[in-house]
């Protein structure tokens, strides 16, 4: 048989078949089923319709090593992204396919029947593509990813020959979400998982919002590469080189709609009629539904990640309100989202990591011994709660707590001179410095010309980018500390204490802790090219530790909105979520304030309104920002100091 790709084999036959009789909860149906095959020199390939408790019928591969010798278990990665992910793969070279599926390579030591699926609605499966992480216990026909990962793994381990009875999930992202849901109701025969990057709350700390601060460029392109089109994905196409003129020019998000989507991304549109925490974002909240670890789950985080920076987080801290069997496990690592699988992980942005592949660390020796430990009963069990890889050293940490139990709070306060120190402020002639923030004339989130998210590489690594880009522009504040005489190791969540006033009844205020390199003999990944360019060195590099963006209408309640009184001096405390970070002797410490971010985040009227997607033109004000330095007002970052 001559060789054919994968994806060839994937989409060669359109399958039609019958369906099944609907059943109770916990019990597949198991109808007759139609299916395309494909045999190579190493694997037998299938396309099988898997069906699902209310009829629909799921669009599922199922990847078997021909060279099989006993009972194997299966992995399981169920996606709305196409299988396997959008990649082309012969089947006849394991050097291709190692490329080109995430952890092949270092799955195949041991021995899985591969499975990938498409979700409901998507490319071949059948039904509505939900769009959703809602799961309602109490009713059994509810069409959700927990019913239908149940249904899938009740099929596969009554139809697929020769498994040991044990399956796995895993998957980064959306699959990461499609993982670490099963913890709300997992079949038996789930006995590890590994949500890797997976969304958690969209409107805290996920894709969608943060603390309600709508992130606007990202999540419209989102719903257009999902909902445009069901059988591929696809990316908006800008008719303006920069978008953030684009966006600009759309001015009013929900513009948008009016102009040019026209009613076709419905959950875009959610997002619009649902600026607040209210029930609509409170059930998408689903880690919030989690009892403790009813599953092993190995959560997986990137420091950099810069679509779903908190949901691994969130999932690993709730699971920890009961593990008496201690399977509940954190790793966290120097990567943008997804990078753990994308790259070898030698480097972050420009920086080198000390000869470490972070990625391929990760997937040889924590990942895969994971999974062979409960799937396989190979090797031993992990003896640690959480396996971070600390940047700035540039060091694999092992933590039997985490936070460590060591970690010593310590502030570092503002002044107004623009000094950053461990001394609290003192009496002063100045207690506060401002700027305007005109939101007409928005900070950018990176460098001009912005490209599209998708399918623009530069999204990926944004977060690492030198923040001296805006460092002198009069709409942001920057504090800085003398150099560090000795090194200052940071492990675990990092808060900001921001004492501020705006002239206005509404704002934003972004809070960045950054890393600034010494000014001469810094390496970067640059360093042995004879053509790098002098602005690619890492000499007084101004490198981003942690940044996020707080809405002042959130303040005193999530779900309400409320407005800000003019010039009142107001604690916002913004969570910059948990790091593992040295900031080495000779470096200096800098914190950013400034009050947009665009188009990353929507831009705040600054003027009072009940829906900010609603608001008009007019609305859109200037208002002076005061950032306080006092000793009743101390503006500060709460460190979380190891030593």
């Amino acid at each position: 048989m001559a060789k054919r790709s994968l994806r060839a084999c994937l989409l060669a036959t359109t399958l039609g078949l019958a369906s099944g009789t609907l059943c109770p909860l916990h019990a597949a149906p198991q109808p007759a089923y139609s299916e395309a095959s494909h045999t190579s020199s190493q694997y037998d390939v299938r396309e099988v319709m898997i069906p699902m408790r209310d009829g629909a019928h799921l669009q599922t591969v199922i990847v078997t090593p021909k060279n099989q010798t006993g009972p194997l278990p299966i992995l399981l990665t169920r996606t709305p992204y196409g299988i396997p992910d959008q990649a082309v793969i012969d089947t006849d070279s394991v050097k291709d396919i190692s490329s080109a599926l995430p952890s092949w390579k270092a799955f195949q030591k041991d021995g899985y029947i591969m499975v990938y699926q498409n979700l409901r609605g998507r490319f071949k499966s059948e039904g509505q593509f939900l769009k959703t992480a809602r799961y309602d216990a109490n009713d059994p026909m509810q069409a959700n990813e927990v019913n239908d990962a149940w249904d899938t793994i009740d099929w596969l381990v009554k139809n697929v020959p020769n498994t040991n009875g044990r399956v796995g999930m895993y998957g980064v992202s959306y699959a990461g979400m499609t993982s670490g849901i099963t913890l709300l109701h997992p079949h038996p025969a789930l006995k590890a998982i590994s949500e890797q990057a997976a969304p958690a709350d969209q409107w805290m700390n996920d894709d969608n919002h943060h603390y309600g601060a709508l992130r606007e460029s990202y999540t419209f392109e989102y719903c257009v590469l999902e909902q445009a089109d069901k059988n591929k994905n696809t990316n908006y196409d800008f008719d303006t080189h920069d978008v953030y003129d684009w966006y600009l020019r759309v001015g009013p998000v929900r513009n948008t709609d009016r102009l040019y989507t026209h009613g076709k991304l419905s959950y875009w549109n959610a997002n619009l009629d649902h600026p607040d925490y209210d029930a609509f974002w409170q059930e998408e909240a689903w880690y919030k539904k989690i009892t403790g670890s009813t599953v092993p789950n190995l959560n997986v985080a990137g420091f950099w990640d810069q679509e779903d920076p908190m949901g691994p987080w969130d999932i690993f801290y709730k699971s920890q309100s009961h593990d008496p069997d201690h399977t509940n496990f954190i790793v966290a690592g120097p990567w943008f989202h997804g990078g753990w699988q994308r790259t070898d992980g030698s480097s972050i942005g420009p920086m080198l990591l000390g000869g470490h592949k972070t990625s391929k660390e990760f997937q040889d020796e924590i990942e895969a011994p994971f999974f062979a430990y409960y799937l396989h009963d190979k090797g031993a069990k992990p003896d640690w709660k959480a396996r971070i890889f600390e940047t700035g050293s540039n060091t694999w940490r092992t933590y039997a707590t985490w936070p460590d139990k060591h970690v010593s709070p310590q502030n570092l306060y503002f002044h107004s001179d623009g000094t950053l120190s461990f001394v609290a402020p003192k009496v002063q002639d100045t207690p506060y410095r401002q700027y305007i923030s005109d939101p007409d004339n928005p900070v950018p989130y990176r460098p001009r010309p912005i490209s599209p998210t998708f399918p623009v590489r530069e999204w990926r690594t944004w977060e690492t980018m030198d923040q001296r880009f805006v460092d002198h522009r009069p709409d942001v504040l920057s504090f800085t500390s003398a150099p560090l005489e000795q090194d200052l190791r940071i492990a675990g969540p990092v808060e900001a204490h921001l004492f501020a006033a705006t002239s206005g009844q509404d704002s934003d205020f972004i809070i960045k802790l950054i890393d600034v390199f010494p000014e001469k003999g810094q390496e970067s990944v640059y360093s042995k090219d004879d053509k790098a360019s002098w602005a690619q060195s890492l000499d007084g590099y101004e490198f981003p530790v942690a940044m996020e963006v707080r809405r002042g209408r959130y303040l005193r309640d999530f779900s309400h909105a409320t407005p800000l009184q003019p010039n009142k001096v107001t604690e916002w405390p913004v969570s910059l979520r948990d790091h593992d970070h040295v900031f080495l002797k000779g470096h200096r410490l800098m914190v950013q304030v400034q009050s947009t971010w665009f188009p990353l985040i929507d831009r705040n009227p600054q003027t009072w309104v009940p829906s900010i997607p609603d608001a008009k033109e007019m609305d859109f004000k200037a208002a002076r920002q005061r950032i306080y330095t006092t000793p009743q007002a101390a503006s500060n970052i709460t460190l979380p100091v190891l030593q």
